[in-house]
């Protein structure tokens, strides 16, 4: 069973949009523990629209989150064992910088 390294994933298309995403799931999914006293059980009706929104639970919206932040990068090349970050990396500049005494 291997990984799979290609593909959308959690990530969306965009970091407002996903933003937006997290307002309206999160929103929804507390909204309708906190109106539950003041409407009853109506407003459990929420509850589908912020598993839909998170796709599926928080967890996956906070993967999805760090996928759509990370995308374009963390960029690497990899040659007979030897990975080296790709000029556009800013991880990996980041990294090198912070450790002086090693070569990059």
């Amino acid at each position: 069973m291997g990984t799979r390294t290609e593909g959308p994933g959690f990530a969306s298309t965009s970091l407002p949009r996903h933003l937006v995403r997290g307002v309206v799931g999160f929103g929804s999914l507390t909204g309708c523990f906190v109106l539950l006293p003041l409407v009853g059980p109506i407003s459990l009706l929420l509850l589908p629209i912020g598993a839909l929104a998170l796709r599926g639970c928080p967890m996956c919206w906070t993967v999805g989150l760090v996928q759509t932040l990370s995308r374009g990068r963390l960029q690497r090349s990899c040659k007979s064992g030897q990975c080296k970050a790709e000029p556009g990396d800013r991880a990996a500049t980041a990294v090198a910088a912070a450790r002086p005494g090693r070569a990059s």
